[in-house]
């Protein structure tokens, strides 16, 4: 079997085990086995990514990956050490990024990157009932919203890296609004994690394409 074969294989189970992970919530398992079943997704996607790996940016999208997949697990753990595992991860990522700017850029292009950072620090900030935790949010939230902008702004295929990182980015806006103005339930769960994981999917497959075939977004 081909490297690139098993990659393809690994792709199939990162995305199995994370479009699959929704079932676990209704089994009662215990904490380790569901929080393997959690990481699973995004944990196989840093195997993908290391597979495909050939150069600085391959390993960067790797480390952005298995950060996530540490974030994924810590957060079922304590909060805010998985909260510094993905913030880790966005620097990660704004590494990536900047790395591998995009040329040009139009206007309107260069717009929304710019008005994205503030925009989502302010709501993030207003968001949590619990004001003690605004500050440290906004924290947070700067740094996921420099890694969508950096990603947007990127040579990345937008469709893929660039939507792929706004997706991730409302999901957490969705995490923090539980926080406060939206009460938990299934179909806010579903949000969070179903464009939390599509948004990983699709960041990973969108670089590392790129990157394998040396061609602009």
């Amino acid at each position: 079997m081909t490297r690139e074969n098993f990659a393809r294989i690994i792709l199939i189970a990162a995305i199995a085990g994370g479009t699959s992970y929704v079932l676990a919530w209704s089994l009662h398992l215990p904490q380790a086995w569901d929080l393997a079943w959690k990481g699973s997704g995004v944990g196989l996607l840093a195997v993908f990514a290391a597979l495909r790996a050939r150069s600085l940016d391959g390993w960067l999208l790797t480390a952005v990956m298995a950060l996530g997949m540490l974030g994924d697990i810590l957060l079922g753990v304590k909060f805010i050490v998985g909260a510094l595992a993905f913030l880790a991860g966005h620097l990660a990522a704004i590494g990536l990024y900047l790395r591998n700017r995009r040329p040009v850029l139009s206007r309107s292009q260069l717009a929304l990157a710019v008005l994205l950072v503030p925009a989502t620090v302010t709501i993030a900030f207003l968001l949590p009932a619990d004001r003690a935790a605004a500050p440290g949010i906004a924290v947070y939230a700067t740094g996921l919203s420099v890694m969508a902008a950096t990603a947007w702004i990127s040579r990345f295929p937008r469709m893929w890296t660039g939507l792929g990182a706004v997706m991730f980015l409302v999901s957490d806006l969705l995490i923090f609004a539980r926080m406060g103005p939206i009460a938990p339930g299934f179909a806010v769960g579903l949000a969070v994690w179903g464009l939390y994981f599509a948004g990983q999917t699709m960041i990973c497959l969108g670089v590392s394409e790129a990157l394998r075939d040396g061609r602009p977004g």
